[in-house]
């Protein structure tokens, strides 16, 4: 089938950050926002598996429900079965013909329009299924569900003009071209619970350089990850090319990753599934097309170190930041700190002080700084931590949980003399900091230990004013932390500012939010052309 390719070289609309609303008591943001939550409060979409466009009910429903207030359903939806799941793949074979050969602009477009859709009319409904369904208050869910979302759509345009225009050399006589494929098969997207832009991200940009993508979403974001889906739609995504498939990872993953045209895997999640899920690929090898990509970040312990000149109110208000944000629900949380004797009792102090001013609650009160953890489960995990800290290490502030009507756990923080504590080695995916406190002469010891502690390399920061200290941690933490930051708090990072992505344990470090990311999407084929080919095959050295 023919298709009409305007000519010209287009230059891209400007790409920016999107700027973060305030949500100030009187703004206008905050009335239509506030007025969108309770709407939706109202609301309880009948969430599909979504199959080439066909929106399939299996019958077998599950209620997703807000963490905050576990008792209110937000949304039913319904598993995918084994047949979805084949007729899935099907379909994106019979989208990636055309969806593939259309142009990089025509793709992007439906990206640009995707991002000035959620920028504007879809703001409110994104923003609030976040903070109903993942119990995200107000900044938290501006940040990442409108803001984040927003620049992995646009800017991920522009990483993907930069690389189809790096084209190698071409010597007299002839023409050297690269050539950036969609890769034959179709990619496995995998999605967590803690950022809505993750979810649109992982499934939106290999489908942005031409392939097509099973989305396997998790069961407790269902309700930010299904308006996404209608969000992509409604930009112009065509049928296929996102095939949407809530359910049973097990039994999905199954399909998905022993299937012969799995050609890659876009995921964010726990260690162990994503060392599983490599570990299947690998005995599966001879059975696949091509090698698939593998692309995944995992977990974290991320830390903050600070030396003896620190400034003790940044580096305290950026403990309580990146530790207790998004209830520490963050791979980039920060999960252990390491404070010098002479400053800690003036940082125990003030970390102490926030605690207590911190509120806890459902994510409706725009006063409140913490939500609910997402499920039940997570609540049990996390409590079984504060346990153990009660009885084998010393609870400084916080230390209480409460799931009678939501799933609170206090911002705890926690203090050990054993750097080695299971608290200060261990992923928690909780709002619990645990602080060692070492000998202000051990610095350059304390980095090292910092650096051994934990299979993690995520993020991590040091606070210091010395600016010799600064070098030497930069040097001693270099392959500690894929994400590095310097008198900032651990979490934060931008698209386009601050790519993401750790190595170790915590994934392949492919950069999200960066030009790094999208090269693994495409496979390149080199075209050589000469225009005037030799017509002897002699050489002049045979005269």
């Amino acid at each position: 089938m023919s298709t009409f390719s305007p000519n010209g070289v287009r230059q891209l609309p400007p790409i920016v950050n999107e700027p973060i609303r305030s949500y100030a008591p009187g703004s206008p943001e905050r009335a239509s926002l506030q007025a969108r939550i309770k709407a939706m409060e109202g609301e309880r979409p009948d969430i599909a598996v979504v199959v080439h466009g066909e929106e399939r009910r299996s019958g077998k429903a599950v209620n997703a429900v807000s963490p905050h207030k576990h008792q209110h359903v937000t949304a039913t939806w319904h598993h995918a079965t084994a047949q979805d799941v084949h007729d899935a793949i099907e379909s994106g074979k019979k989208a990636y013909k055309e969806w593939s050969e259309w142009t990089w602009e025509e793709r992007a477009a439906v990206f640009l329009k995707a991002a000035d859709l959620l920028a504007g009319p879809w703001r409110d409904t994104i923003n609030a299924a976040t903070m109903l369904g993942q119990s995200k208050n107000v900044f938290q869910s501006e940040i990442d569900a409108a803001c984040e979302m927003t620049d992995f759509f646009r800017f991920n345009v522009q990483f993907a003009r930069e690389l189809y225009s790096e084209q190698p050399i071409s010597g007299p006589g002839m023409w050297n071209q690269s050539e950036y494929r969609a890769l034959e098969g179709f990619v496995y997207a995998v999605t967590p619970f803690n950022f809505t832009a993750i979810g649109g991200n992982l499934a939106g940009a290999p489908a942005l350089m031409g392939n097509t993508v099973l989305w396997k979403p998790a069961a407790s974001a269902m309700l930010s990850a299904w308006y996404t889906l209608q969000l992509l739609h409604e930009a112009g995504l065509p049928k296929g090319v996102i095939n949407f498939l809530p359910g049973d990872p097990v039994m999905i993953s199954d399909i998905a990753l022993k299937h012969r045209d799995l050609a890659g895997v876009h995921f964010t999640g726990s260690t162990g599934v994503f060392n599983s899920m490599w570990n299947t690929i690998g005995t599966n090898m001879s059975s696949y097309r091509s090698y698939p990509r593998i692309v995944g970040e995992t977990g974290g312990k991320d830390f903050m170190i600070a030396h003896a000149s620190a400034d003790v109110q940044a580096f305290a208000v950026g403990v309580v930041r990146g530790a207790f944000e998004y209830q520490g629900q963050k791979c980039s949380a920060c999960s252990r700190i390491y404070v010098p004797k002479s400053i800690w009792p003036e940082v125990k102090a003030r970390i102490t002080a926030m605690i207590d001013e911190i509120k806890v609650g459902d994510t409706n009160d725009f006063s409140n700084f913490m939500g609910a953890v997402i499920d039940q489960r997570a609540f049990d995990r996390i409590s079984g931590y504060l346990a153990d800290a009660k009885q084998n290490a010393k609870v400084i502030a916080g230390g209480t949980a409460d799931g009678s009507t939501g799933w609170f756990v206090k911002p705890t923080l926690v203090e050990t003399t054993d750097p080695k504590y299971r608290l200060m080695c261990e992923e928690i995916f909780g709002p619990i900091v645990t602080a060692y406190v070492y000998d202000d002469a051990k610095w350059e010891e304390t980095l090292k230990l910092v650096d051994e502690t934990s299979p993690y390399a995520l993020t991590g920061a040091v606070f210091a004013q010395d600016r010799s200290a600064l070098k030497q941690a930069h040097a001693a933490l270099r392959h500690a932390a894929g994400n590095f930051y310097i008198n900032d708090k651990c979490t934060g990072a931008v698209v386009g500012q601050q790519p993401f992505g750790g190595a170790r344990a915590s994934g392949t470090n492919d950069k999200a939010g960066s030009k790094l990311n999208l090269l693994r999407w495409v496979s390149a084929r080199t075209v050589k052309e000469t225009f005037v080919p030799p017509r002897d095959y002699k050489y002049p050295h045979m005269g």
